[in-house]
């Protein structure tokens, strides 16, 4: 099977979708113009098919979980949490009654915890006030240290602290 010429492919995707808008091609009508991708779209959509039946039997609690396979009339699902794991296994006799009942050859359910990215909240910046006497003592404690190499980076330090926390009052 040979590959279709783009203008081949530009009437073909002009008939499916009615339009004779170019930059309107979906991505189907793109995979479909390659033979490799092509052959995996039945899948695709026998899966797809397969995701939408399952939230539509079970709605509430379906909709952070995905099909991850289906062979051998054995289905994997991948469920975001162990919790949500024990909720859905007390529902799986009746997923799987209800997709008997719209054609799909289930014999087994099988859960498989997939737990997403972490989401880490950002913990508020801290910002310590300092009032002007503890500036003015910061000043002159970093006046105070000998200037001796040792003790530099103690007096940058408080240096920086005074300028950024002078610079935060003048705000």
């Amino acid at each position: 099977m040979s590959r279709p010429s783009p203008s081949t492919y530009q009437q073909n995707a002009r008939q499916l979708h009615g339009s004779s808008s170019r930059s309107a091609l979906g991505a189907v009508d793109f995979l479909n113009a390659n033979d490799k991708m092509a052959s995996l779209l039945p899948t695709v959509a026998r899966m797809a098919a397969l995701q939408k039946d399952c939230a539509a039997i079970l709605p509430g609690i379906f909709t952070a979980c995905e099909v991850l396979q289906f062979e051998s009339d054995k289905l994997v699902l991948s469920v975001p949490s162990a919790a949500l794991a024990a909720k859905l296994k007390q529902t799986l006799p009746r997923l799987r009654e209800s997709l008997l009942k719209r054609g799909w050859q289930v014999s087994a359910i099988r859960l498989k915890v997939q737990v997403d990215q972490v989401v880490v909240k950002a913990k508020p910046e801290k910002r310590a006030t300092l009032s002007g006497s503890a500036l003015v003592a910061l000043e002159e404690l970093e006046k105070s240290l000998e200037a001796k190499p040792y003790n530099d980076p103690l007096r940058a330090a408080l240096q920086a602290m005074v300028q950024r926390h002078r610079a935060r009052q003048q705000e």
